[in-house]
Parts: C-alpha cells; structure tokens; sequence
C-alpha cells in the first residue's frame, strides 16, 4: 500500500487475553484508511476494517467494528503511539525558470527544513526535485536532479550528514499544476524535501 490514493490508517495487531483484536487510527494526516484481514489467530477470517478510531475483535467469522468510545486508547495502546516516530514532514522549495538557485522566498522554508533535520536525530531526508514542461525532457531531467543536489549540498554544508540524505530528479513527470508542454510554470518548478 503506498500513501498515494487512499489514506492509509496507522494499523496495530494486539494480542489479548481472549481474542485478538485490531486497532485502526487515522493515518498522520488525518485521512481514513482500511485493512483487509486475511487470517486471524490462525482461522480462516475475512475482514475490511474501514472505519476509523475502531476496534475489531478477530477469529470470528463476521469480524465487527466497533468505535473506540470516550475512553479512546488504553494505556497500553497509548504507550505504543508515544513511542512511534513524529510524522514525516514536507517543504518544497522554488526556482527560476532554468535555474539551480533557490528564490529568496525560500529561504524562510529552507530555516525550517534545517530545524526539522536538526530536532530528528538519523533523519531520513529524501529530496526530489522537479521542472515545469518548458524545454527537452532530457534536459528536464538533468535540471531536476541538479536542483535536488543543490539542496543536498545546502544541508550537508549545513552539518547535516549526507549518507542519510539521497537527491532524485522527476523532470516534468510529476507537475503540481499539469499544463500543456513548454508552458512556464512557477508551481512546478520546485524541489520537495521529506523529512522522516
């Protein structure tokens, strides 16, 4: 399952006494996610849990969700949630047309993007960069991979360990605003930065 398309739920087997059951959560985003169970305590089951901030008991032939109520999370459950990694965040940073620089606009972005990596220790950085149509896509290619370098470089003359960064380009694979070909577009020519 991939975090494009459908929302995924943050999902938890947890064993009980009795039974065991399953605890589907929003995903970080807040967006609704489901999981299909094949098999539960070794019996045959068949289940889609869709609904979110349930709790499914399996090994039942007609696994049924139920809302995780006022009482929410046990402490437990709770436990488990506090020891997971803060959710991935995104930056996307801005380049003239057929430039490797950034704008000045993104400057402020770039500060917050430091402050991300430096509050995550063995953050996982993955930089992708991006062009409008404009021009060959050959070209397009190569521009976007010097884009995404030119950021990596930033961070890792930052302080910033390079091994745990990596640099791709896109080219005009993957528009933020789709446009006919060799139309300028500011939207899309950017570098976005996950940090994890």
């Amino acid at each position: 399952m991939s975090r494009q398309g459908i929302a995924l739920g943050a999902a938890f087997l947890l064993g009980g006494c009795t039974h065991s059951s399953l605890l589907l959560l929003p995903d970080e985003d807040g967006g609704q996610g489901s999981v299909a169970v094949l098999e539960a305590k070794g019996k045959p089951t068949e289940a889609v849990v869709a609904d979110p901030n349930s709790r499914t008991a399996l090994g039942r032939r007609n696994a049924a969700s139920r809302p995780l109520g006022a009482k929410g999370l046990n402490p437990r459950q709770a436990g488990l949630l506090g020891d997971l990694p803060p959710p991935a965040r995104s930056f996307t940073l801005y380049f003239d047309q057929g430039e490797v620089e950034l704008l000045p606009q993104s400057l402020g972005e770039v500060a917050a993007l430091r402050a991300e990596i430096a509050k995550r220790p063995g953050a996982d950085v993955e930089v992708t960069g991006h062009t409008d149509t404009v021009g060959d896509g050959d070209d397009n290619d190569a521009l976007s991979l010097k884009r995404a370098e030119e950021v990596l470089a930033l961070l890792v003359a930052a302080g910033f360990d390079a091994s745990l960064m990596t640099a791709t380009g896109r080219g005009e694979r993957e528009l933020r605003e789709p446009t006919a070909d060799a139309v300028a577009n500011a939207v899309n020519r950017r570098v976005e930065v996950i940090v994890r």
